[in-house]
């Protein structure tokens, strides 16, 4: 298995899937080699939301594939996923990690160089899994980020941390690999994958980028 923290990184986000359900989706991704999968449903209820999870770590397990969750660490630990994904408003990522444990994966979005500035300033050493460039190209996936950042967020954070670089937001086939290429250990996509008619090939053919 390839190491965790490079390659494809894919955020779900049901109403984006065009051709399959969502559990589909997962699978056939799975099957092209993704390295993690977010579970990212603002829209879903808690209860439903459990349950989908649940299921997805279930489709997951066999690809010896990570799940995380999106915001909740409380649905992280019903569901027996495998870590988190926090954005700056979202509980602070030391109260996760001691809700969680140390083997979880917590992830963390940086939107400004003030956000990192601030990580730095208070922890030199963050028991953080890796750092989210968030957004790196505008997206209609989520409206409510900051001033995209583009590539030059990616080298200047992948100059100053020694954290895997994640990058995420409008990343696409035809802008992967320039994004690859600017530092990003891995790269997080949603309607790349979500959207594609054959989400197996489409894993596939941004796998290949590496």
């Amino acid at each position: 298995m390839q190491s965790k923290f490079r390659g494809v990184y894919l955020v779900t986000d049901r109403p984006l899937c065009l051709h399959h359900q969502l559990e589909e989706v997962v699978r056939l991704s799975a099957s092209g080699g993704v390295s993690l999968v977010q579970l990212r449903e603002k829209e879903t209820s808690s209860r439903e939301f459990l349950t989908l999870a649940i299921h997805l770590k279930k489709i997951l397990t066999p690809f010896q594939i990570p799940l995380l969750i999106n915001d909740r660490v409380d649905l992280c630990l019903a569901s027996g996923a495998d870590g988190v994904h926090l954005g700056q408003s979202d509980l602070p990522w030391l109260e996760a990690r001691k809700l969680l444990g140390k083997n979880a994966i917590i992830g963390l979005s940086i939107e400004t160089k003030e956000d990192w500035e601030s990580l730095n300033r208070e922890h030199s050493n963050p028991s953080l899994d890796y750092l989210a460039v968030s957004p790196v190209f505008n997206t209609p996936t989520k409206t409510n980020t900051k001033q995209a950042l583009g590539l030059a967020g990616v080298r200047w954070l992948k100059e100053n941390t020694k954290l895997p670089v994640v990058a995420i937001g409008g990343i696409n086939i035809g802008n992967a690999k320039e994004v690859i290429q600017a530092g990003a250990d891995m790269i997080a996509v949603v309607s790349a994958i979500c959207s594609a008619k054959d989400p197996k090939e489409a894993t596939l053919s941004l796998r290949n980028l590496f």
